[in-house]
């Protein structure tokens, strides 16, 4: 098995500006909890109407051919008018709602009533960064009591997908091997873990400009970090991944639209039970997957249903033979049958595990964005990138960056995790 990862090993997910998996609705700039380096500005009077709503999701139909939408902000559990969102979303669009989500609104009867409106499943931000009440000061392997307890909460309802976003910084590093394994351990009601590195502006090597005009980094809410110098790699994150999990493998990546090196997106997909992980399904099962559904459905699938995610053992007997990594896990799994028999009756599932590493600036200052974005947003009827709405809320542009004269040469990478809540 290859230790390094490189672009050339891997399936280059198809995903493209306007045919893509998904796109990220914010009916709200409101948020109800503070996340260290978000790059979302709390607006108290950004609620958008209904109506409001709709001209977006409008847009995005018009501009982009999608399967889900990840409705974000700020929090969208705090829109007055969020289950007819969803309603909207689900019954108007045909489209899966996903709600992105501190979590903190939420109690058990608005669930049964998103459920019952139409919500696809949630992904819950839950990580040290936050100054959330009652687990200020909690380290990340504390927080899997909170992220088990959101868990649980939707598993009673049934039928919805759970998904786990942490940033991670070079602090926090460390804990990522425990919440692999948390993950795994729970594997029957979390179905997909996400790893976004955290970012800051850099702005000792940049200067920042917009409409040719300087501007003071420290207007925008992810300026920089102190404790926080040394940026992320995703492959710092894989070597961490691998000490408790020597063999994880990932299957598919997007790159960055300027360094075709960037491993931007990095998707793997885990084959285990709750006691053991069998393997990795390789590039091939990804790229059938996404190719079948594109020609079946018109569009690339995100989000599966959890019924689907508990036939792992379906997935090694039907794709053993045509993806490497598969059938890796297929023989894993023989292997401990055989030697404990009572494990075959052990269901096996499939669970995503995700590394985003956002943006960052080329020595010139150009910008290496991901290239075919999942997270893009709208913003007066355009395509934006979501990470830097901010941007042209503020300014009415993104920024253009400026290296330093005196300083070095080397690429930089800046900005904050794509991420609300």
């Amino acid at each position: 098995m290859n230790t390094e990862v490189r672009p050339t090993d891997l399936y280059r997910l198809p995903w493209s500006l306007n045919d893509n998996v998904l796109s990220w609705l914010e009916p709200t700039k409101r948020c109800n909890l503070y996340c260290e380096g978000c790059y979302s500005t709390n607006d108290p009077k950004s609620d958008k109407t209904l109506e409001q709503v709709r001209e977006d999701l409008e847009d995005f139909v018009r501009q982009r051919t999608v399967d889900s939408i990840s409705v974000a902000g700020g929090d969208p559990l705090v829109h007055p008018e969020i289950e007819a969102i969803v309603r909207m979303i689900r019954h108007e669009f045909n489209l899966k709602p996903v709600l992105n989500t501190n979590g903190l609104a939420l109690t058990p009867e608005l669930l049964r009533r998103l459920k019952a409106a139409g919500v696809h499943g949630f992904t819950f931000h839950i990580d040290s960064s936050q100054g959330r009440p009652g687990w200020k000061d909690k380290n990340e392997i504390e927080l899997n009591e909170l992220r088990l307890h959101y868990a649980e909460m939707v598993e009673e309802v049934g039928g919805l997908t759970v998904a786990f976003n942490s940033t991670v910084f070079p602090h926090t590093l460390k804990y990522v091997p425990a919440l692999v394994e948390w993950a795994r351990e729970h594997i029957d009601i979390v179905h997909n873990m996400v790893f976004i590195l955290f970012r800051t502006m850099r702005s000792a090597e940049f200067d920042y400009f917009a409409h040719g005009k300087k501007i003071d980094g420290k207007e925008l809410v992810y300026y920089d970090q102190e404790r926080n110098p040394e940026p992320l790699r995703a492959a710092d994150v894989i070597n961490e991944i691998r000490k408790v999990e020597p063999e994880f493998q990932p299957a598919a990546y997007l790159g960055g639209t300027k360094d075709p090196d960037s491993l931007k997106w990095l998707l793997s997909g885990r084959l285990a039970s709750k006691r053991k992980t069998f393997g990795y399904i390789g590039p091939r099962y990804m790229e059938l997957v996404q190719t079948a559904h594109h020609i079946f459905a018109r569009r690339y699938l995100a989000y599966v249903a959890p019924e689907l995610l508990e036939r792992g053992r379906s997935i090694m007997a039907g794709f053993s033979l045509v993806d490497s990594g598969t059938r890796r896990a297929a023989r894993s799994f023989l292997k401990r049958t055989l030697s404990s028999p009572k494990d075959l009756f052990e269901r096996v599932h499939y669970q995503t595990l995700l590394i985003i590493q956002p943006i960052d600036f080329g020595k010139g200052g150009e910008t290496n964005m991901c290239d075919g974005c999942p997270d893009m947003t709208i913003h007066k009827g355009e395509l934006v990138w979501s990470c830097r709405l901010d941007e042209k809320l503020r300014y009415g542009c993104f920024l253009t960056a400026c290296p330093r004269p005196a300083l070095g040469s080397e690429a930089l990478p800046i900005l904050s995790q794509p991420r609300a809540g």
